[in-house]
């Protein structure tokens, strides 16, 4: 008997089982094949396999979790020393040729004028392009922000003030149970396919974002297609090109989206239209009888669509070209000047004076480029896929207790309502008994030891 007993426990966990483990911190998120037809074995998914395993340790977004202690002058986690490797080479290597000629053949030598003209167009063009990036970057922050905040607000309202119909019927509230629990699932795969499409992923059989919406009927979900879709692993030249920030190993990131022969659509604004579609159907039956309520949840559907389209904005609305172009190429004429203006002072000092200058401006340019994009995988973007695994842990957290009902928190022997007195207690009293310990709650100093009711009133009678 009991081993019957642990047979059928065992199945009722399974059949409860989590979904597959998605790891947050890859390069790439992989794509599911479709499901097959009976009979057939679905493939697995492309496996990433790389020589550079440091490389893929810093080609994606910190993990806010984690605690460095080295200083910072010392962290190369986030910092765009990488990507500085080359350029500074390059800069050592002219700064020294134009020295040697200076010193061996004939000075070459221009006006500090120059320098100081020069500098201050370069400070001016790159305190705009850094300004402007991180306008945008914290544009991004601020509507990912929202997007956690309606989206905990639209799922209490469901789960608290949509009815479950059990004493009518107790399969009909099962029904709307479930149905509940869907809407919830909903919000999650609002996020996560907003995420992916901020990344130029445009499917919906990603690992993290299939078991959400495979019931559903999407322009995504239509448009897969094994062969075009297929993760095609990068090579070890590539990846490390891509870490020290060579701009021809960089991939186009809306190469998926190129490569689809139909129509991707809006997954984001569609799992919106069938939220949508869900809360009219719970107000047709009343099951949201509260027009307030139907307001509130009303008013979190257009406060999401005005997420996505806000975040489309950051992504699609770049610095314009030509003041990229203008600044990376006056950056770069200062810089190069460096040398010829730095040799009567510095002599062969010059040589490092100039690759420390070099560092510093090209470096803020570097940053101005990397944030400018707040939702890529670079090191420093926005963690996205922590805030989606955030923002479904919340959400389960709310889905894990049925709606609470007044007499368990409020009629509880527990609820200590006035200093330690609890609310059965306060319930045998007198209204004016009630107010005056209220009075008496005034006196206390906070922080001060917490007494009872009656002791307290005790005082304040003496």
């Amino acid at each position: 008997m009991s081993t019957t007993n642990t047979t059928t426990s065992l199945q009722e966990s399974d059949a409860f089982s989590k979904p597959p483990y998605v790891n947050v911190n890859s390069q790439a998120t992989s794509l599911r094949q479709p499901s097959p037809a009976t009979g057939q074995q679905r493939p697995g998914p492309p496996r990433h396999k790389s020589s550079i395993r440091t490389a893929d340790s810093f080609t994606q977004p910190r993990d806010i979790e984690k605690h460095s202690k080295l200083p910072y002058f010392l962290r190369l986690r986030g910092s765009i020393t990488p990507r500085m490797i080359l350029p500074l080479l390059f800069v050592g290597a002219w700064a020294t040729l134009i020295t040697c000629i200076s010193k061996f053949v004939h000075e070459l030598v221009v006006s500090d004028l120059l320098l100081t003209v020069l500098g201050f167009v370069v400070g001016l063009g790159i305190s705009f392009r850094t300004s402007s990036a991180y306008e945008r970057y914290v544009d991004g922050r601020k509507f990912w922000a929202q997007l956690s905040q309606t989206s905990r607000d639209l799922a209490r309202h469901i789960w608290i003030h949509v009815e479950e119909r059990h004493d009518t019927d107790p399969q009909l509230g099962k029904g709307d149970l479930l149905g509940k629990v869907t809407a919830l699932n909903l919000i999650v795969a609002f996020a996560v396919a907003l995420k992916h499409r901020l990344r130029f992923e445009p499917y919906a059989q990603y690992d993290d974002l299939e078991h959400l919406v495979s019931h559903l009927s999407t322009f995504a979900g239509d448009a897969f297609d094994a062969n075009t879709a297929e993760f095609r692993p990068k090579t070890s030249w590539k990846r490390g090109g891509e870490y020290l920030g060579l701009t021809f190993a960089e991939s186009n990131p809306r190469k998926a989206i190129k490569r689809s022969k139909k129509n991707l659509g809006n997954l984001p604004l569609e799992i919106l239209t069938y939220i949508s579609a869900w809360t009219e159907a719970v107000t047709r039956t009343g099951q949201l009888p509260n027009g307030v309520q139907q307001a509130m949840v009303m008013a979190n559907l257009a406060s999401l669509n005005e997420v996505l389209a806000g975040t489309e904005r950051v992504l699609n609305t770049p610095l314009p070209i030509a003041y990229s172009i203008a600044i990376s190429q006056i950056t770069w004429v200062y810089v190069i000047m460096l040398p010829f203006q730095l040799w009567n002072a510095l002599g062969w000092v010059s040589i490092p004076g100039t690759v420390f200058a070099a560092y510093i401006i090209l470096g803020i340019a570097a940053i101005g480029r990397e944030i400018e994009n707040p939702f890529g995988r670079d090191e420093n973007d926005l963690p996205l896929d922590k805030f989606c695994q955030q923002l479904e842990d919340e959400i389960n957290v709310i889905a894990a207790r049925r709606p609470p009902k007044l007499e368990e928190f409020v009629m509880g022997q527990d609820n200590c309502v006035i200093f330690e007195s609890s609310y059965e207690d306060l319930a045998k009293r007198s209204t004016e008994d009630i107010r005056a310990g209220l009075r008496a709650r005034t006196n206390v100093r906070a922080g001060g030891p917490r007494a009872s009711m009656q002791g307290k009133h005790e005082k304040a009678e003496v």
